[in-house]
Formats: C-alpha cells, sequence, structure tokens
C-alpha cells in the first residue's frame, strides 16, 4: 500500500456471505471468496454490509465473519467491517468487537431505527469514533430515512468523526458539495451504476457490489474513472456501457439475491439468502441471468 493510500481508498467489495442450502453460513467458502477478491485485484473487503446480510445473522456469526475475513486477508488487502446497528452503544461495540478482530476500518450507518435529527446523528458517530478505528460514513437515505446530507458530513469530519462518506444516493453532485465544504474530506462511490461520474467527481474508494461476481473488469473500470486522466475516461464510459445493465442490480431491492445469481453464472459460489429474502421471480431471474451472460460474451471478467 502506498504512502499516500488510506485503508479506506480503492476497490473494497461489500462482499456477498454464502450460505449453505440449510441457510447456515459457509465460512470456508468465504475465506476462500476474501482470497479470491484479493487475487484478482481488489483492494479490500467490507463484510457485514447489507449485501452481506448482516441484519439476519446472530451476534456470534457477525462477529466470526470479521474474524474469518482477517485471518484470509493476505497482507495489505483491508478489511473494513460493517458495523451498523440500531443504537450508538451497540455501534460502538462492534467497532471495538471489529478493532480486536485486526479491521483497519469500519463502514457506519446513521442511527436508524427511527428518522434521527442532525445532532442525534452527530452524537450518534461521536460516540462511534471513540472507539478508536477510522470510521466511514455509510449516506442511504432510502434504506434508513437519514440523510448524510453534505453540511453534516462536513461537520462530522471537522469534528474528527469520520474519514469518509460512502455515498448510496448515486448523485454525484453531492461529491462537489462535499469537497467543497470539506476539501480533506474522502469520497468513496456507493452504488455500482455510479462509477464513473462519481469517480470522475474525484472519488478515491468504492464500496463495490459486482466485484464479487466480475472483480477484474470492475477494478480496471474504477482505475479509469478515478484515474484524474481525461484519456482514460472514453475507454471507462466505453466499458461503463457495457457494464451498466448488470451494475445497475446493485440498487435495486433485490441486490442481495441480484449478485449472488450472478456469481451463480459465472461459476462463482453466490447461493441462497434468508429469510425475508426469497427466491426470486422467475421473469427477474431470467433477466438477470441475460444481462450477466450478455456481459460475459463481451470478455468481461
Amino acid at each position: 500500500m502506498s504512502e499516500n493510500k488510506k485503508p479506506w481508498h480503492g476497490v473494497l467489495v461489500a462482499s456477498a456471505l454464502p450460505l449453505n442450502e440449510d441457510l447456515s453460513v459457509n465460512y470456508d467458502k468465504f475465506a476462500e471468496h476474501v482470497q479470491f477478491l484479493a487475487e484478482n485485484g481488489c483492494d479490500g473487503i467490507a463484510p457485514n454490509g447489507s449485501l452481506g446480510e448482516y441484519q439476519n445473522l446472530t451476534a456470534e456469526e457477525r462477529a466470526k465473519v470479521v474474524e474469518v475475513a482477517v485471518d484470509a486477508a493476505p497482507e495489505g488487502f483491508v478489511v473494513m467491517a460493517g458495523t451498523g446497528a440500531y443504537g450508538s452503544m451497540e455501534s460502538r461495540r462492534w467497532v471495538e468487537q471489529a478493532a480486536e478482530a485486526g479491521a483497519q476500518a469500519v463502514m457506519q450507518l446513521p442511527p436508524n431505527t427511527y428518522r434521527a435529527n442532525d445532532e442525534q446523528v452527530f452524537a450518534h458517530y461521536e460516540e462511534v469514533a471513540k472507539a478508536g478505528l477510522p470510521v466511514v460514513a455509510y449516506n442511504n437515505p432510502q434504506d434508513t430515512k437519514v440523510d448524510l446530507k453534505p453540511a453534516l458530513v462536513a461537520r462530522l469530519h471537522e469534528a474528527g468523526f469520520i474519514v469518509g462518506i460512502k455515498e448510496f444516493t448515486g448523485d454525484a453532485r453531492r461529491s462537489y458539495e462535499i469537497k467543497e465544504l470539506a476539501p480533506e474530506m474522502d469520497i468513496l462511490i456507493g452504488t455500482d451504476d455510479s462509477v464513473l461520474e462519481v469517480g470522475i467527481a474525484g472519488a478515491v474508494g468504492w464500496v463495490a457490489g459486482y466485484p464479487n461476481a466480475i472483480p477484474q473488469s470492475t477494478v480496471e473500470l474504477y482505475r479509469l474513472a478515478t484515474s484524474g486522466k481525461p484519456e482514460n475516461w472514453a475507454k471507462a464510459r466505453e466499458m461503463y456501457v457495457d457494464l451498466h445493465p448488470l451494475l445497475r442490480w446493485d440498487t435495486k431491492t433485490e441486490f442481495v439475491e441480484s449478485i449472488k445469481l450472478s456469481m451463480d453464472v459465472v461459476g462463482r459460489y453466490g447461493g441462497p439468502s434468508r429469510p425475508p429474502r426469497l427466491p426470486l421471480a422467475d421473469e427477474v431471474r431470467a433477466k438477470i441471468i441475460a444481462d450477466t451472460e450478455a456481459v460475459l460474451a463481451k470478455g468481461y471478467k
């Protein structure tokens, strides 16, 4: 890792979690997946995010997922654990657990038991920051109903509570406003189908879903989009146009099932998901398979 590259920089894969047919966690397959991502050019892994179905794990399973990720990660491969929870004290405990396991950073949702106001959000991140690991805030107002708007993000960064933000709104305009208010703030791409726009806007990281299935091509797309070199953007756009029908499944309600299905199609192990998620409707399943096969037919991998 270069001197200027922080642990939360680069392509950090929001990892899918392999489950057996009886819906128990397959930790051996998960460890193998961590190594696969490292071997195929990714910079790290973000376990226990929404794609990792953390809401449906027991406390013991959730802790072990981080431990397995750290143990399986080769030198230089980052583990940035998801530490979202209903309560601030509970989130802090998950950050402490991640630190004890050996994670280098955490990805932290705002409080989402209800629509928290700015002062409650500020106090939440203040509590989480006490655990001592670098905190990347995760803005997903569609799901949490709490919007980390640029002014609040800048305030949290100025207070030293967060080092960056995973922006899941898909609105590239926010990147410019955040950088105006907090020039040292790190922007991480949060939606796979905005990687080009937010990459050109100055992102230094991508918490990514589809590298679970096609890591080499998505890493190349990220490198081109975030290179800061206009001569690379034409190639990035060409790849982006080809990949976009697949990447946009990352922002749909069925994103977990979709990415797992794509993994199955490319020859990885995606497997089932825990309820309340159900098997995909036949027409949705057929479309995901077709979108995945179309990408593979063009040589992406």
